[in-house]
């Protein structure tokens, strides 16, 4: 962060303290919503000064496409808010560029986020003793180390793992194609899913197919979502979840660990990252890196982020 960058948050924390009286935990909160604009300003080569109403309407545009609840864009809205009225009345801007930006509209519900320990609960449900039960715990932890859309999951084939550099390649919207970071975790529950997955008679056309149902053919999206839906219901969780609620809470726990939002988008699947940048381009490290610094999967004691598993 530049020496200026700095000061000027320093002295926009004491302002917090000492004349709005907030607490700690709420500075706090107020420092995490200036700092993803700061993230999102630095992919934009914008200064805090250059700052304009349209800049603003694409960084919440950008919320809104990663999936995050628009309470949560409203509350983030409101700590950029705060932060440039303050720039106002220390004279650092003449004009204020956030007084124009209205809070999105939150009659709508996106689907809600699970906490860890609720995904961990899910994943706990899973009676491993059933054929389809290491099947089942590889599709959740795919869903959640990954963020793919239920149509990516259930279209996902061998020929897209490429667990030696830490990638799966996936058809998304539109075919375009995607490169995302996959977790030891899920590259260790996938590969013990590989011995129930070879005692199926696969059916014509399916035998790159990584997720089959007991008829040797692709999972629908349906039966996906009444995996989860019983698996949720087990674990005794009362949230409307969904195939979705593991992609939303995929970018919303990355937001939250302060992740750079041009990396969520793109691991989400609205940029394109062609397959050969597996090997030639350096944003696919970058995207590794931004998400195993960030999501809260790729910490967790016995996984270690070297990705040196044989791909099948």
């Amino acid at each position: 962060m530049e020496t200026a960058t700095h000061n000027l948050l320093k002295d926009y924390t004491l302002y917090l303290k000492l004349e709005c009286g907030h607490s700690p935990n709420s500075i706090d909160a107020y420092l995490r919503d200036v700092d993803k604009l700061l993230s999102f300003l630095e992919t934009e080569h914008i200064t805090l000064q250059e700052i304009t109403v349209d800049t603003l309407h694409r960084f919440m545009s950008l919320l809104s496409n990663i999936g995050i609840h628009p309470r949560s864009q409203a509350r983030i809205l409101s700590g950029i808010k705060s932060f440039y009225r303050y720039l106002t009345i220390e004279g650092k801007i003449e004009h204020d560029p956030a007084e124009l930006v209205e809070s999105p509209k939150i009659g709508f519900r996106l689907p809600e986020v699970l906490s860890i320990e609720e995904i961990d609960a899910i994943l706990s449900a899973i009676d491993l003793s059933k054929d389809e039960g290491q099947r089942n715990k590889a599709i959740l932890e795919t869903l959640y180390s990954c963020g793919l859309r239920v149509s990516e999951l259930i279209t996902l084939r061998f020929s897209d793992l490429y667990f030696d550099e830490g990638f799966i390649r996936v058809i998304g919207k539109g075919d375009k194609q995607r490169l995302i970071p996959i977790s030891s975790k899920a590259i260790h529950e996938i590969k013990l899913y590989y011995p129930d997955r070879n005692k199926i008679e696969c059916k014509k056309g399916f035998e790159d197919t990584l997720f089959l149902s007991r008829r040797g053919t692709a999972l629908s999206r349906i039966m996906v979502f009444h995996i989860i839906k019983e698996l949720t219901e087990l674990a005794g969780i009362k949230k409307n979840v969904s195939p979705h609620t593991f992609r939303h809470s995929f970018a919303s726990h990355l937001l939250e660990g302060g992740a750079n939002l041009r990396a969520i988008q793109a691991m989400l699947g609205h940029e394109k990252i062609t397959t050969t940048e597996i090997y030639t381009h350096v944003n696919n490290q970058h995207l590794r890196e931004e998400i195993l610094a960030h999501h809260p999967w790729y910490n967790k004691a016995g996984f270690s982020p070297s990705f040196s598993a044989d791909k099948k």
